[in-house]
């Protein structure tokens, strides 16, 4: 992996997500919403710095899919997330972050 892409985590699966629910009144050709979340490479050797990580691509998933209607979070909003956390854990593919995200997962659910 080059230095480049190891800062830049785009949350590539977050496409199509974010307007779930109203994807069929929507263009076929309009882009879903994405935000870039930076990291240092270093900091996945640490737990730490995994969790670290791990907040940031929660934080941008909730930028993302907003909940902007209620006080109550709706599920579709909760799925989003739960995709958008998912898709990018598994494109930075390590092991520490991996491992960080199942037990949050595993509290949560």
């Amino acid at each position: 992996m080059t230095r480049l892409a190891t800062k830049f985590l785009l949350l590539g699966g977050i496409a199509g997500l974010a307007v779930a629910g109203v994807a069929a009144a929507s263009p076929a050709n309009s882009e879903a919403p994405a935000l870039v979340v930076r990291y240092d490479a270093a900091q996945l050797d640490t737990d730490s710095g995994a969790h670290a990580v791990y907040h940031r691509i929660t934080r941008a998933a909730e930028q993302v899919c907003p909940n902007n209607y209620s006080l109550l979070v709706d599920r579709r909003i909760v799925e989003c997330r739960r995709q958008a956390i998912a898709a990018a854990v598994e494109k930075i593919h390590n092991q520490r972050l991996a491992a960080v995200y199942a037990a949050a997962t595993s509290k949560s659910g």
